[in-house]
């Protein structure tokens, strides 16, 4: 079986690697429609028709890309599929085999027991293999350690996984050992029951003490990478239901460290969300938390905010603590990890910059 990049996302942070415009195609699928077949929007026809489940709005954003062609030209999302059609769908990327190869990657772990298991990912770590990163994944190096990990429906290749985190965001991740672990795991993440907090270093100073950032969220049409606020400022309708809880942890003048809880999971939720409210995670490159935001220009201290960027050479975002019920006892777990080095050592550079300064 060909692999989907297509394929219906996993809860949780992390970005999909999105569909973009690309000067040379692969081919994926090659659709003959059926004489028989009746009129049928080409969106809907496509999801039922590729390998696992896609969901339509993908599918739509490939049409747009050109990437859906009929008869070798291409066509709207409205499309209707007729008898004898030619379908084409070609990626920026090679057809890839989901067979995922094992890897010896140390795992930093936490709880382990007969169904689940709980990781401290370290930053630069790519959870699962993708486009550019097939290799040296944390999926790669669970496939080493672990045998017959179950996969989601919809997200073969992808083993033992049921939420994510991004590639530069440290912290904690639950992985399904067995088959009813992951199917219980994954109706807690979708009924928004797993307790997730993150840490997160934000630019400038919050005026309140703790706050609720409500605003849908979704991809901008600009920049499928990026996640925005789908509200009355944009004009954009359709975005997920997104909501993060926030609490001021430490003040320092040009940056804060705050306590995100997330009350749901969306693709940058928090990145997303802290931008949205003015106060961008520090060195976000994406969102904006990779040049001075709050502060002078002074030379001196944009040679130490510089400074402190290569000593976080990502976004300040850790996934600190953890909690759901184990699928299969029904015991509350809970679990907490301590921040990183980089992430400890930036805070003590600031503290002593605001002290001293």
């Amino acid at each position: 079986m060909s692999h989907d990049p297509l394929n219906v996302p996993l809860d949780d942070e992390t970005n999909d690697n999105e569909i973009g415009d690309a000067d040379v195609l692969f081919e994926h699928h090659r659709i003959q429609v059926d004489p028989g077949q009746s009129l049928l929007r080409i969106d809907k026809f496509l999801s039922t028709r590729l390998p696992g489940y896609v969901s339509r709005n993908k599918i739509q954003t490939a049409i747009d890309a050109e990437f859906v062609l009929v008869n070798g030209q291409p066509i709207k999302a409205n499309y209707k599929v007729r008898p004898a059609d030619l379908i084409t769908v070609s990626l920026p990327e090679p057809p890839r085999s989901d067979e995922v190869l094992p890897e010896d990657i140390p795992l930093n772990i936490v709880f382990e027991d007969d169904d689940v298991l709980v990781i401290n990912k370290p930053p630069g770590l790519v959870v699962h293999p993708a486009y550019n990163n097939w290799t040296g994944t944390l999926v790669n190096a669970l496939v080493f350690h672990f045998q017959q990990l179950p996969n989601l429906k919809g997200n073969v290749g992808r083993p033992g996984l049921v939420h994510r985190i991004d590639k530069d965001t440290s912290g904690l991740l639950v992985i399904a050992k067995t088959e009813p672990a992951m199917i219980h795991l994954a109706k807690q993440f979708y009924a928004h029951t797993i307790d997730r907090v993150y840490y997160a270093l934000v630019w400038g100073e919050p005026k309140a003490d703790r706050g609720t950032v409500d605003v849908p969220l979704g991809k901008s049409p600009k920049d499928r990478r990026l996640v925005i606020a789908y509200d009355e400022k944009s004009g954009l309708e359709g975005g997920k239901n997104a909501i993060t809880h926030y609490e001021v942890l430490h003040r320092l003048r040009y940056v804060t460290l705050v306590r995100c809880k997330l009350e749901t999971g969306r693709t940058h939720q928090i990145r997303a969300h802290m931008r949205y409210i003015g106060h961008p995670v520090f060195n976000d490159e994406m969102y904006g938390g990779n040049q001075v935001v709050k502060g002078t220009q002074f030379s001196k201290y944009k040679a130490f905010v510089e400074n402190c960027f290569k000593i976080i050479p990502r976004q300040a975002l850790h996934a600190k603590s953890l909690g759901f019920e184990h699928p299969i006892s029904k015991k509350p777990l809970f679990f907490e990890s301590a921040l990183p080095a980089d992430f400890v050592e930036v805070l003590a550079k600031w503290e002593h910059y605001v002290n001293y300064n």
